[in-house]
């Protein structure tokens, strides 16, 4: 893949406003999907950023498509339906989809790209929109080894650690795996800061037990902000997304047959909050909210 790219992005949130800093940043051209869930995109036009008000038209702009949406239901919608990626997909055209979906939905997605003549991969991420930025992201991808190997010049624009996890649905099989591991380490950590908190327990002295201990690591940093100063930012991730993560990797256990007795419970803790009015809540409130129940 040449060095310098046009990209064409469809999801301008919270991690792909960070994506298309870090792509402008390293050269590449940008084009990008026009739509209300978008970050303010100003500071992208102002370097040359343009703005497209249909998938198709982002994808006939572009010499390679990204999608940084919410979950398996939008990146369907963005490609399948009326107007989408697949109307404007040229022959031999790359679909990047780093969003975190379903893997056999992945799997399914590729087969009618490259039905329409098209490559899919999909290339899931994890940490926060700090490091897309700063263009640190992690990826794991799920692709061919040719087809990865093409394009990894251009994954190392907005990416510190890059994975190849095998083939296509690698990629979100291993993220969906990562975040029950730290979502699920979340609702564990919750659940012990409320419990603290009524056994009259200092917060610091839980956190330096914990952190000197089996607790200490990357989810602990992240919540540390909330349990010492009532400070969220530190893991900017909503409790709906949450949820959906969770509720993903419930699903991609019972497909594969999987124990998930503790996703089980994992993802009813979340349900219950979400249900109760509190989805667009950040994940460290959940310490609040549990400490809250009688």
């Amino acid at each position: 893949m040449q060095s310098q790219r046009h990209v064409g992005l469809i999801g301008v949130g919270l991690m792909g406003h960070g994506i298309a800093q870090s792509l402008l940043r390293a050269g590449h051209r940008l084009s990008f999907l026009e739509h209300p869930g978008n970050q303010p995109c100003d500071d992208l036009m102002a370097v040359g950023a343009s703005a497209e008000s249909r998938p198709c038209d982002v994808a006939r702009a572009a010499d390679v498509v990204i999608l940084c949406v919410t979950g398996t239901p939008q990146v369907e919608a963005v490609l399948f339906d009326t107007g989408g990626v697949l109307e404007g997909l040229r022959p031999g055209q790359v679909i990047i989809d780093c969003s975190t979906a379903i893997p056999a939905s992945t799997q399914a997605i590729a087969q009618r790209v490259e039905a329409a003549g098209g490559r899919f991969m999909d290339a899931a991420m994890t940490r926060t929109p700090k490091e897309a930025a700063e263009g640190k992201l992690n990826l794991i991808v799920g692709a061919p080894d040719a087809l990865f190997e093409e394009v990894r010049p251009l994954l190392e624009s907005f990416s510190e650690h890059i994975t190849h996890g095998g083939p296509v649905g690698s990629g979100h099989t291993l993220k969906l795996l990562h975040n029950f591991v730290s979502l699920g380490f979340t609702s564990v950590l919750a659940e012990v800061v409320a419990a603290s908190r009524r056994a009259d327990i200092a917060d610091n002295v839980l956190l330096d037990v914990l952190g000197n201990g089996g607790g200490g690591g990357v989810v602990l940093e992240r919540m540390r902000p909330f349990i010492s100063d009532n400070d969220p930012s530190g893991f900017r991730f909503s409790l709906s997304n949450t949820l959906k993560d969770v509720g993903y990797y419930q699903q991609m256990s019972a497909d594969l047959g999987a124990s998930k007795e503790v996703a089980d419970a994992i993802v009813s803790l979340y349900q219950q909050v979400v249900d109760a009015g509190h989805g667009e809540r950040l994940v460290p409130e959940l310490i609040a909210l549990l400490a809250e129940k009688t």
